[in-house]
This record gives structure tokens, C-alpha cells and sequence, in this order.
């Protein structure tokens, strides 16, 4: 998932600004754009704290400067980086603790929501699961052949793992 930056060792035009944009790397290979609206000095492989949604996620920097404006171009055609989520801060040494407490969590928090489904008789399989850097969401991936009510799934998840639940 590395990035090669072939704009790095290129100047600026005098009358260009520089791009206030980052992609950053979550779990796999999911990928978002955020606004660093603060101009915090940042580099590839930075591990930052970004707005989430509620709260903040923690990912790693995987592209800056001209070529994250590409890519940002690339992917959103029109839209303004304004409106894009925002950085917050380089990541404590606490926002780093409580991101690797949730992803030891994962692991866990799939097996349990397997047994769930399957103890409710839902013809889903759950592929994945990723926690939000502040441990305040998790996110689930799953798969169905067809449609699956699974309102009853969420609840019992929710009320068990004391969190807000989102299902792909």
C-alpha cells in the first residue's frame, strides 16, 4: 500500500498554493481524503488523529502535496476540500493505546457477531469489522445473497458492546 511520490522533488509555480489535503490509510486498503485545515506539518506515515463521524478516527498519512491534490481531483471531481472531514492533530501517545485496544478488539467483536447471526438465524456472513480510533463505533462488513432484516442483529450487538454499530 506504499505511494511512490513522483511530484516530490518538483517546485511549486510562484502564483500556486500548497494543497491543505491528505489521503490517509485506514484498516485494509479503505482510503479517505481530510482537510487539514490547521496546516499541521505532516509526511507519509504519520499517524494522525481525524474527525470522525461521531467522534475521531486514527489512520496513517499515505500521500501529501501536489500528488494528494491529483488523486483528490481524481476522486471528486468538483467538490471542495473544504468540505472534506478535517485533521485534527498529530496522534498521542494515548490515541495510539486506545486504536490498538480496538483493533485487538475486532478479532472478538466479529466472532461474537457471527454467533449472534447465526443464533437469530440470519442468512448473512460477517466478513469483517473495524473499530473507530476512539472506540465510540464499529463498523461491520457483511455479505447476503439477498435481503436480510437484520434490525434485531443490531440491537442485541448495540446493547451487548455498549457502541454505535454501522453495516456494510
Amino acid at each position: 500500500l506504499t505511494v511512490f511520490d513522483w511530484l516530490s522533488n518538483i517546485d511549486l509555480p510562484s502564483d500556486a498554493s500548497t494543497f491543505n489535503g491528505v489521503e490517509v490509510r485506514f484498516k485494509g486498503s479503505r482510503k479517505e481524503f481530510f482537510y487539514n485545515e490547521k496546516n499541521v506539518a505532516l509526511k507519509e506515515g504519520d499517524v494522525i488523529a481525524v474527525e470522525g463521524s461521531p467522534g475521531h478516527d486514527i489512520g496513517v498519512v499515505s500521500i501529501v502535496g501536489e500528488l494528494a491534490r491529483l488523486q483528490f481531483k481524481k476522486k471528486y471531481k468538483k467538490q471542495d476540500l473544504e468540505s472534506q472531514k478535517k485533521v485534527y492533530r498529530i496522534a498521542k501517545e494515548s490515541d495510539i493505546a486506545k486504536w490498538q485496544d480496538a483493533v485487538d478488539l475486532e478479532e472478538k467483536t466479529m466472532q461474537v457477531a457471527r454467533k449472534s447471526a447465526e443464533y437469530l438465524g440470519l442468512e448473512m456472513k460477517i466478513s469483517d469489522v473495524e473499530y473507530q480510533g476512539d472506540k465510540t463505533k464499529a463498523t461491520f462488513y457483511y455479505t447476503a445473497n439477498g435481503r436480510v432484516d437484520y434490525r434485531e442483529l443490531i440491537k442485541k450487538l448495540s446493547s451487548e458492546l455498549k457502541l454505535r454499530t454501522e453495516w456494510k
